[in-house]
């Protein structure tokens, strides 16, 4: 199945994107519907599941497999990839798994989605300095903004690879480059752009990501990345049966971890959301993420033109090639447009409401490959 195909055949679409049969959803950004593969493969499994060990049908090989997938994704090794579930737990497994020192500083954006705030503000009972980053705008972060704010007591830069408001994206590899040459960890909240964007890994430490977004996956099913060498440094903070040597299931005299990005996964993974993440990475990388990518800036493109052209605010309507993402977040001075956004719900029509610490608030519209021209169009006409 191509991105043609799909946009070409409506009976293919809606019926492997069952949402499009009675919504058009714009809201890929917050949580995601299930693609049919996706939730055939989840209820394939629970019934399998009912007619023995649960575990017998995922253990080794869907894992092995996952892992497989998820290093595709990212362009690293598949023992670098742990299944730890969501954004928020993977970050804190980083942010509790490492050893900081008194007079030791990390570097965060406070507007960043809080769950790659909190917990990196919890370290300051440690005794970390954690500073806040500047920026010229909402979620515009510079690679001369990172190199500006850090000197040589910091030991880790903790970004998100796109803004949840603004969508912009930051320059992963050129952040990752310098940070990497001054012995600074780069730590990545990925969930904005994993599935939508390439998001490689060969300039990060540790990246995270939940796959209920762009990724089409099912809620408490994400990634954790671990660079190899990051590993021996970083231990997690859980200890179960399967993160510590126990053979037989026999409790041994000495903690010893297992030695790959295993060592982040204590027990029993949930079963049914790796089967369905290994369902969505697969039609993502069949579809081709070079491929969503390209229409995804098609399609903000389109919106964002539009947009202007009826008089709304685009945030980042003048964004550097590069620099925008899948989503496109707008505004009216002087109008609230939660009355509009209810509206828009009404007419089955699914978007996002966010508002920013200034108390601005925004319509975001964040369409997947599988959205097409027709439908965005019948939105704008609401609007």
């Amino acid at each position: 199945m191509t991105l043609t195909d799909i946009l070409a055949d409506e009976e293919l679409r809606r019926r492997e994107f069952p949402v499009t049969r009675n919504k058009i959803f714009l809201a890929h950004a917050g949580v995601c519907p299930l693609p049919r593969r996706v939730s055939q493969a989840i209820g394939d499994y629970a019934l399998e599941a009912g007619t023995g060990d649960q575990e017998k049908f995922v253990y080794p090989g869907m894992l092995d497999e996952g892992r497989k997938l998820a290093a595709r994704l990212l362009d690293c090794q598949p023992e670098e990839v742990a299944f730890v579930g969501p954004t928020s737990l993977a970050l804190s497994f980083v942010a509790s798994g490492l050893k900081f020192g008194s007079g030791d500083n990390i570097l965060i954006y406070f507007d960043d989605y809080p769950s790659n705030v909190y917990p990196w503000m919890a370290l300051a009972e440690q005794g970390v300095e954690v500073r806040l980053m500047n920026t010229r705008g909402l979620g515009v972060i510079r690679p001369m903004d990172v190199m500006g704010q850090v000197d040589e007591n910091t030991r880790l830069v903790a970004l998100a690879s796109c803004h949840f408001i603004s969508g912009y994206r930051i320059d992963i590899s050129a952040i990752g480059a310098f940070l990497r040459e001054r012995g600074i960890l780069f730590c990545l909240d990925a969930i904005q752009t994993l599935g939508a964007f390439p998001t490689p890994v060969g300039q990060v430490d540790m990246l995270a990501a939940d796959a209920h977004k762009w990724l089409l996956g099912p809620c408490g099913a994400g990634v954790l990345y671990v660079r190899r060498e990051v590993q021996e440094k970083m231990n997690p903070p859980i200890f179960g049966w399967h993160n510590v040597h126990c053979p037989d299931f026999v409790a041994q005299e000495r903690i010893a971890f297992r030695n790959d990005a295993r060592k982040y996964e204590a027990g029993t993974h949930n079963l049914l959301g790796v089967v369905g993440l290994v369902a969505a990475m697969g039609l993502v990388l069949e579809i081709g993420i070079e491929n969503i990518s390209r229409e995804l800036l098609r399609k903000r493109a389109r919106l964002a033109a539009a947009l202007q052209a009826k008089g709304y605010t685009v945030l980042l309507s003048d964004a550097p090639i590069g620099a925008d993402g899948g989503i496109v977040s707008f505004h009216r001075d002087g109008d609230d447009p939660s009355g509009l956004h209810q509206k828009l719900s009404e007419a089955n029509m699914v978007t996002s409401l966010r508002t920013d610490r200034a108390g601005r608030r925004y319509i975001r519209l964040s369409p997947h490959f599988y959205n097409t021209d027709e439908e965005l169009d019948r939105v704008l006409e609401r609007l």
